[in-house]
């Protein structure tokens, strides 16, 4: 679709959204949203005619692209046939949703369990497992987003939980490993394997394995880096949580339905949780939708005992028809194989390439279409190009990187000292090759910076 500047209708979605809107997590008089006019594929556009390769896919979630025929097809079948029902009863978009996402889903994680996103998809993934074994704590890693709402932004690992942090809520936080930047003074993967999983049997020694319910999560870090572990690590995760009775929760919110190029990315590390957490692939955020897979051994505690919670939107059938549209798309057009392909072929090659000719680029690492850039002032000390949490004058390096990528006409994700590569799924090569090159020049600018 060739955009059609509007500027008029721009500027007054601009004032509607300025006198009306709050935006999470930001600071309402310091902010200017761009004005979105249209999306298909891999681009965006604004009401001034601006075009974008969508290097972010929504807050990673758009996996196949924005407005795919056949998932926009069957919202509106299902739309014309049954818009809602009560999630109490039998219905047949519920129904196949979730027989489509079991199948997927590594060992016996066959039950679903229906949320309308990320974040409460923790929230109950943590209240079953709490229940299920009788323990109050929880530990999660520092580096982690799980979440906005009460629980979850408790389990999250960056500052977004410090306003919100009740230091009640029966959250432990550890160190995962993280060889870049490691908190183990080691020097290679094995030795940072190694030690961040003696840190964690210290951890739980120490607060009791009694007391601890259930260790999460996410399978490969996503807003906080993109750290995919080392070998070893889930597996000796996975062990220790079997030796102590605890339940193990895998987030796959971001890394899910295709992301790292496979179905999930436990796939990787060929390890099975006792309960996964999803969201935002799973229907390519068309509509809200998220959710818990159970293993049966979790399942079985509530078959004859009622589990106490439940959202009015569990399984909506406006959401689950695109998520059974989606997943039905995934696999017929290869699109989690292509995601492997070019990340193999296009994405990991062309990011290292640029690693050897911008002195910015500390390090880049992923997989599939989930990759990472770091970005520091200093490659041999590895001084982030702005401070941890920087906001103001301090994050000047990457507000100048940012408006250079987009004047290059990508939309990157940005966080901290890093830009994220995260496009569609089935975004194509020459598309990928043209955001690269955009990133060559938004590099520059942070070449800038280098000391």
């Amino acid at each position: 679709m060739t955009p059609q500047p509007d500027p008029e209708a721009g500027a007054a979605v601009k004032a509607a959204d300025r006198a009306h809107v709050f935006h999470s997590w930001s600071a309402q008089e310091l902010i200017d949203p761009l004005a979105v006019a249209g999306a298909e594929g891999s681009y965006f556009w604004d009401y001034d005619g601006r075009r974008y390769l969508d290097f972010t896919s929504g807050l990673v979630y758009t996996n196949i692209g924005y407005q795919h025929p056949k998932v926009v097809a069957a919202i509106q079948e299902q739309a014309a046939r049954m818009t809602t029902f009560a999630p109490a009863f039998a219905v047949e978009a519920r129904s196949e949703a979730a027989r489509l996402i079991a199948a997927r889903t590594p060992g016996d994680l066959d039950k679903i369990f229906f949320t309308n996103g990320g974040a409460d998809a923790v929230e109950h993934a943590l209240r079953m497992a709490r229940l299920h074994t009788g323990r109050p704590k929880v530990l999660s890693a520092y580096r982690s987003y799980h979440g906005g709402t009460q629980q979850a932004v408790n389990i999250t690992g960056d500052p977004r939980r410090w306003a919100s942090d009740s230091g009640t809520a029966g959250v432990v936080h550890f160190w995962a490993p993280f060889l870049y930047r490691s908190r183990f003074y080691a020097e290679t993967e094995e030795q940072e394997c190694a030690r961040a999983l003696e840190h964690l049997e210290t951890t739980i020694a120490f607060e009791g394995p009694s007391t601890i319910a259930a260790i999460i999560l996410e399978t490969i870090p996503g807003t906080a880096g993109i750290m995919p572990p080392p070998p070893g690590y889930l597996a000796g995760v996975r062990e220790l949580c079997d030796k102590y009775g605890i339940v193990l929760v895998l987030d796959e919110v971001m890394a899910g339905f295709g992301r790292t190029g496979t179905w999930f990315a436990a796939d990787l590390y060929d390890v099975v949780p006792d309960l996964m957490t999803f969201a935002k692939g799973v229907n390519s955020g068309y509509v809200p939708l998220g959710g818990v897979a159970i293993s049966s051994e979790i399942a079985a505690t509530f078959a004859t005992r009622p589990y106490p919670g439940g959202l009015t939107y569990s399984g909506h059938p406006l959401a689950c028809a695109a998520a059974v549209a989606t997943i039905n798309v995934m696999e017929e057009e290869g699109v989690v194989e292509n995601a492997a392909a070019l990340g193999a072929s296009v994405v990991g090659p062309g990011l290292r390439e640029l690693a050897e000719r911008h002195p910015s680029v500390g390090e880049v690492r992923g997989t599939g279409m989930f990759w990472a850039v770091e970005l520091v002032r200093d490659r041999e000390t590895r001084e982030p190009l702005v401070p941890y949490n920087a906001s103001g004058e301090a994050n000047a390096p990457m507000a100048a990187f940012a408006a250079a990528a987009r004047k290059a006409g990508i939309w990157p994700f940005v966080n901290m000292n890093r830009t994220h590569v995260v496009p569609p799924l089935n975004t194509s090569e020459a598309e990928l090759k043209e955001g690269l090159a955009a990133l060559d020049t938004a590099l520059s600018v942070a070449d800038e910076y280098v000391r």
